[in-house]
């Protein structure tokens, strides 16, 4: 979950433009660079594993592939005009969503508490993103909503992995042909790039890896729910690295979104 929340304090680092001061990277190329430091890295980390042949890559798939392509191209649109904690907070409010949704289709059964808990967070999500004086970007808050269906799409289909980075390798490999349509013309700045390949390197392709590896062992409720703690997370680091306000909307919605979660968490548990 740190590294979940440390990709949108970095994504938010890079593409934060003020009226004095431009962004250090436009959000395609930091997609696009991303995508290809984390392929890298996995790349090599698979082959090290498996052997540099197409079994060092088993588990992938061109849907997960696309989810991913599609959760990282929108996080990045959508950051440009959004804080930190407010995105991350839609991200993973529409990622339990997802999975919820996921869960009732495969004739999950939930508890109350899970029901009323999930309730709680949704209408808290509304709320949050409802017009209003301090309400988000519409345009960013929708991005961030595709963005979060996708990585919910993406982390379901995880539950089925076999080998977390050998599925991740593969998954962030087949990327690479469809981040051909975000390449730009750019000016090259060293810390706009640095934190591109950071969050894909790192924060994405390990942290990713790790999340692939953990899935399985977590039903689809509870890998939903466990997610929910990232945007609390990065609105602290949005609050002391970008100075971002931590506005009485926020702070209310993520009382109400986490403790619907906990809730959630709590009813789980008792019938365990």
């Amino acid at each position: 979950m740190l590294a979940f929340a440390a990709n949108s304090v970095l994504g938010r680092l890079a593409l934060t433009q003020t009226p004095t001061q431009a962004a250090l990277i436009d959000p395609a190329n930091y997609t696009l660079i991303r995508l290809i430091s984390g392929a890298i890295v996995l790349g090599l980390l698979a082959g090290l594993k498996n052997g540099f042949n197409k079994t060092a890559f088993a588990g992938s798939n061109i849907i997960s592939a696309f989810s991913l392509f599609l959760y990282a191209a929108a996080f990045s649109f959508s950051y440009v005009a959004i804080d930190t904690g407010l995105g991350a907070l839609i991200l993973f409010a529409c990622v339990q969503l997802t999975m919820m949704g996921w869960a009732i289709v495969q004739k999950y059964k939930f508890t109350l508490g899970e029901i009323f808990g999930s309730l709680v967070a949704f209408g808290a999500l509304i709320w949050l993103v409802s017009p209003g004086v301090s309400a988000p970007d519409p345009i960013a808050a929708v991005l961030m909503a595709i963005s979060g269906i996708a990585w919910g799409i993406y982390s379901i289909r995880g539950q089925k992995s076999a080998s977390a980075l050998s599925a991740s390798a593969g998954n962030f490999l087949l990327t690479i042909p469809m981040t051909l349509i975000l390449i730009r013309p750019f000016d090259f700045n060293p810390m706009g790039i640095a934190l591109a390949v950071t969050s894909g390197a790192i924060t994405s392709g390990l942290g990713y890896a790790l999340w692939y590896s953990v899935l399985p062992k977590l039903t689809t409720s509870r890998a939903a729910i466990s997610q929910l703690s990232v945007p609390v997370l990065a609105g602290i680091g949005g609050t002391f690295l970008l100075s971002e306000n931590w506005t009485l909307r926020f702070t209310i919605a993520s009382t109400l979104i986490l403790g619907g979660i906990a809730l959630a968490i709590i009813s789980k548990r008792k019938i365990n």
